[in-house]
Parts: structure tokens; C-alpha cells; sequence
């Protein structure tokens, strides 16, 4: 890509600044500091290298603390208009995030005065460097800091395509997630980095966590950047949800978008039925497949104790895979007759029967089932599929956690033994699809009591040893224990308001005290501040509408919709052509 001059005023001057602390500009005469924005991108011309920075506050200055102490009347415009520029000032603080240099520095000299940088405007009278030869620049981390003086500019389309790419790069997996605040340029994550670790989405309610999980899906299923676990607690990613905006009262599911890359499952048929969903599929779970594993991370929406974990146990090794069942079909003289030959407590026993019959009012459980509905998900995952667990009217959190729980034990073991198998044979048709499991309130299944034994837990910790990674998604990363967090590798953050919740995000990461203050000033709708793994340095962007104009550029060829009445009507037709 060739540089180009940037023809832009200069917006100010570095006047003083560290490495670790950012930098201070002046703002010059002319720059309203009213038209700075926290989360806008600016770049810093220094003496061999071009600073891309991010505007993190915003102040104002005086020369004297006597304009302070006896400022002018607001009336009084022309005494304003004196002191404007010179004895009162704007000053901005950036961040520097990357540094083009040179490839090789032999290739600038010291100019007489006169700069041909060809990426600043001429200006007569300041000592620069000039290329000699190409001036193919390298984008590297920030390891110094510009010179004092030197000038700020608004920054430019090519350096934006520097830093984030662009989504037709055909060497990439580039998918645009946004634009920033004050340009028209796309903003790409990288989706081949965005999937070699578990990520997360996060925002209080209300912000567009839902919205911005669907954008990403989207993007990873278009891509083909991997095949997707989807966990829809609320039916909002399968089918078409209720948009946000007022002025669409529905927006398409991934299902509408990709009709032969997605398949939807449903613990619900009924409610599935109603909401118009296509070759839904049903989805039942029997006790046989429960073990004690999958009720311990519901213990606590459950009840129990751990008194009646260790009775489970009891049970599970003395009848297998049956063991609810039998239990349920205990009497208290049985249970009682069991604690005497074993070492059970018939309290305990009880307690534990009683809380395990809420699964009765399930109407995905099953005493027995007539197939293993786990085997075929992982045989659509296999094939490629993409696949949507919807949960309707069993959205309840026993449902999500025990449903999700246990679908995922199941599918890790499957990964497990395909990686293993991979690394055995170095054969290229062994390697697994790498797989992305998306699941909702991700703190109750990543908190700090027992992250260390739930499958979440391990997944996130494993970095996709075994090609599987997380997409969390919550209001509370306060909640998601610290070890977790700080293996999330890319964190796309919409509008967080409590203190733990900011700090929570920026577990682990070197120089978030500057970006702290640019996450809480975040529009409430429709921003996001995005960093980690997936991109070269923090941005704050404007989320890519999910409209009409998006479903053109993603989806796959228009599913044709037509009214049941003229579905109807025309197989009438076909029937009479055949003489039926």
C-alpha cells in the first residue's frame, strides 16, 4: 500500500510525556478543544517514527494562575478571544499504542530545513528525515517515545489500513467490526487470532452484548474461521430476536443467514414451533447421561449440599449410570435398607432425592432416551455445522447450566481424543475443526468457588490445546475468577459503570490505567472498546450496524420466504402436474 501525504493541519505539540505515563500535547491556537473526543485516534510525527496513538483525556490549561483566580466576563469576548492560544490552551493526553519505523534506518538522511517526509506536509524551517530509497514502514510496540515539539495529526485512512487491515485482504481472515468514532474506515479484527484463544463479550445490561455476540458469530461462520457451539439461553441467535432499535421490530438469526451452515436444536419444540423457526431439530437428554460431574456445577441452583454430592457419588458407583433413576424409585425403607450395607446417610439420601425430582418438570429429561441427541451434535459439528441450542420456555438457570454443562463434558472428550489422535499421526485429516463454544452469565460457570472443577474452567485455561475455546458473554466480568480473565484473549467491551467490572477488564493487561477512562465514557448503545489477541492495540469503535445492508454483504443467498398459504398452493400445483 503506498504512503501518503497527509495534508491535515497539525492539531498541536508533544510538550512533555513518558513511555509509561502517555503523552502531553498543547493544542494549537486554532484546534477547539471541544472537537477532542476520548477513544479518538491521532498519530505523532517524531523524528524517525510515526506514533499511532489514542486520545485518553481531555483538559484545559492556563500560563498564569491569575486568568484562574480573576477570569474574564463571559461577555467580555474580545478579552476571551486575547487569551485564547496563549495564555489559555487545550491540552490532550495519547496514549501511544504502535510505531511505523523505517525497515532499515540507513535509508533516512537530515534535510536542510525543508521535509519531504512523505507523511507530513511540507514545513520549512524543522530538521527531519527524508527516505532515500522505498519507505516501506514496519509496525512494531511502542519502545520510545516523539521528541518534544513534535506535531499531532488527525489520523488517516492508510494509517488506519496500516494498523487494522481490511476485510478483503485475501492473505487474512479479516471481518469488520466496527468503524471508529470520527471516520469512515473499517476497523478489522483478525478472525485466525480471534479463535486460537477463548474470548469474551461484556457489558452491563441494556448495551448490546447480545447484538455484538451475533455480529461476531457472523463473522466467524462467514469466514469459516471455525464451527460454532452456540448456547442460546434466550433464543436471540438461532432464529430471528427482537431488534433494539425502533424502527425494526425483528432482526434475522444466523439460521436466516447461513441456511445450510447452521443448525438449530431445541429443548423446546413447542415454543420453537410457534416462533416460526425452520428444520429445528429436537434435542432430549436422558438421566442415564447425567453423572455427578453435571449436578455439581448446579448445586447451587439445586440446593445441595455437599453432604448430598458425596451421597451422589455413593450412588453412582453402586448403579452406574442408572443411579437417578433408582434413586427416584426409592422409598424411605429402601434409601433406608441402602445406608445399612453402604456408607450412605439416609438424610443426605433424601435430601438429595428431593431436589433431584425438580428434573421431572424438565421437558427435555428423559427417563431413557431412543438415541444419544449429544452424538448427533457432535456429528453436525464435524461436518462443519454450526449448531444453536435454543432453550425457549426452559430458560431457567438449572436448564442453561445443567444443559450446557453437560453437552460440553461430552464434547471436550470427543476433542480430546481427536487432538490427541492428530498429534499421534501428524496426518492433516485428522487435525479437528477448531471449535468455539458461545455460552451466556459465563460468571456462573467461571467463578471463583469452582472454576477448578467445572469444564469451562479447563477449556479457558487450556488456550485450545485441544482446538476448543470459549466465547463468554456477561454483564459481571467482576464475577469470572482473575486466572480465567486474564487468559480471555480478545475482550470486546461495551459500557461497563462499576468499578469492578473495569478493573475485572483489564486483568492482565500492561497499560490499561489509560483505557480505563475511555471504557467509561462510552456511549450506551452501539460502541465498544476492543482489545487483546485479535487486534494490534486497543479501539473503540462504532459496531457494524446488523441491518438489511449487512445481511447482503455476510449472508448466504437469500432464503426465499413465503406465506404457509402459498407454500400450500403451490404444492397443489406440482400435485396436479403430476396427476395426483
Amino acid at each position: 500500500m503506498t504512503n501518503k501525504m497527509n495534508s491535515e493541519q497539525p492539531l498541536g505539540s508533544v510538550i512533555q510525556g513518558s513511555l509509561t505515563e502517555g503523552l502531553e500535547v498543547r493544542l494549537h491556537p486554532d484546534i477547539s478543544v471541544e472537537d477532542m473526543r476520548v477513544g479518538k485516534f491521532l498519530v505523532v510525527q517524531g523524528m524517525r517514527s510515526r506514533f499511532f496513538c489514542m486520545l485518553t483525556d481531555v483538559a484545559l490549561g492556563a500560563a498564569n494562575a491569575r486568568i484562574i483566580a480573576n477570569p474574564p466576563n463571559w461577555e467580555d469576548t474580545f478579552l476571551r478571544d486575547v487569551l485564547a492560544g496563549s495564555s489559555t490552551y487545550g491540552t490532550i493526553n495519547l496514549a501511544p499504542m504502535l510505531m511505523f519505523t523505517p525497515e532499515s534506518e540507513e535509508s533516512f538522511s537530515p534535510t536542510n530545513g525543508k521535509s519531504t517526509n512523505p507523511f507530513l506536509p511540507s514545513v520549512t524551517g524543522l530538521a527531519s528525515f527524508v527516505p532515500q530509497t522505498s519507505t516501506t514502514m514496519e509496525l512494531l510496540p511502542v519502545k520510545t517515545i516523539p521528541s518534544h515539539f513534535s506535531q499531532v495529526y488527525d489520523a488517516s485512512v492508510d494509517d488506519f489500513r496500516r494498523v487494522f487491515g481490511w476485510e478483503d485482504d485475501p492473505q487474512r481472515r479479516n471481518f469488520s467490526i466496527g468503524k471508529p468514532l470520527d471516520m469512515d474506515v473499517p476497523v478489522c479484527i483478525d478472525l485466525n487470532r480471534f479463535v486460537e484463544r477463548s474470548n469474551g463479550v461484556f457489558g452491563k445490561s441494556g448495551t448490546g452484548k447480545s447484538f455484538l455476540t451475533r455480529l461476531l458469530l457472523a463473522g466467524v461462520i462467514r469466514k469459516n474461521a471455525a464451527v460454532n457451539l452456540i448456547f442460546d439461553m434466550h433464543s436471540e441467535y438461532g432464529w430471528e430476536a427482537v431488534a433494539e432499535g425502533k424502527n425494526v421490530n425483528t432482526v434475522k438469526g444466523l439460521k436466516q443467514l447461513f441456511p445450510s451452515k447452521v443448525e438449530v436444536y431445541t429443548l423446546d419444540p413447542e415454543s420453537t414451533k410457534r416462533r416460526g423457526v425452520r428444520d429445528a431439530q429436537e434435542l432430549y437428554l436422558s438421566y442415564e447421561q447425567i453423572e455427578v460431574e453435571d449436578i455439581k456445577l448446579c448445586g447451587r441452583d439445586l440446593g445441595l449440599s455437599d453432604a448430598a454430592l458425596d451421597n451422589a457419588n455413593i450412588l453412582f458407583n453402586e448403579f452406574g449410570r442408572s443411579w437417578i433413576v433408582q434413586l427416584l424409585n426409592m422409598t424411605g425403607e429402601d434409601i433406608k435398607m441402602f445406608c445399612e450395607e453402604k456408607p450412605g446417610h439416609p438424610g443426605s439420601i433424601n435430601s438429595l432425592q428431593r431436589k433431584l425430582m425438580r428434573m421431572d418438570n424438565l421437558k427435555y429429561m428423559r427417563a431413557v432416551c431412543p438415541q444419544n441427541y449429544i452424538d448427533k451434535i457432535v456429528q453436525c459439528l464435524e461436518a462443519g455445522k454450526n449448531v444453536v441450542i435454543e432453550f425457549g420456555s426452559q430458560s431457567n438457570m438449572l436448564s442453561y447450566m445443567l444443559v450446557t454443562n453437560m453437552i460440553t463434558r461430552r464434547i471436550h472428550e470427543h476433542y480430546v481424543k481427536k487432538a490427541d489422535k492428530f498429534l499421534q499421526s501428524k496426518n492433516p485429516n485428522d487435525r479437528p475443526t477448531p471449535l468455539m463454544i458461545t455460552i451466556e452469565e459465563a460468571h456462573r460457570f467461571l467463578d471463583p468457588a469452582i472454576v477448578q472443577s467445572t469444564i469451562f474452567g479447563t477449556i479457558a485455561r487450556e488456550l485450545r490445546k485441544y482446538f476448543v475455546t470459549l466465547l463468554v458473554v456477561d454483564q459481571r466480568p467482576s464475577g469470572i475468577d482473575n486466572e480465567v480473565m486474564s487468559q480471555i484473549g480478545t475482550r470486546i467491551t461495551a459500557l461497563l459503570n462499576d468499578e469492578k467490572d473495569i478493573d475485572a477488564i483489564f486483568t492482565g493487561v500492561s497499560g490499561g490505567g489509560g483505557l480505563r477512562s475511555v471504557l467509561a465514557k462510552l456511549d450506551s448503545k452501539q460502541q465498544a472498546l476492543i482489545l487483546g489477541h485479535a487486534v494490534p492495540m486497543p479501539v473503540v469503535v462504532r459496531t457494524r450496524p446488523y441491518d438489511a445492508t449487512f445481511y447482503e454483504e455476510i449472508g448466504e443467498p437469500a432464503w426465499e420466504e413465503k406465506p404457509d398459504a402459498e407454500v400450500f398452493a403451490a404444492a397443489e400445483l406440482a400435485k396436479a402436474d403430476l396427476g395426483f
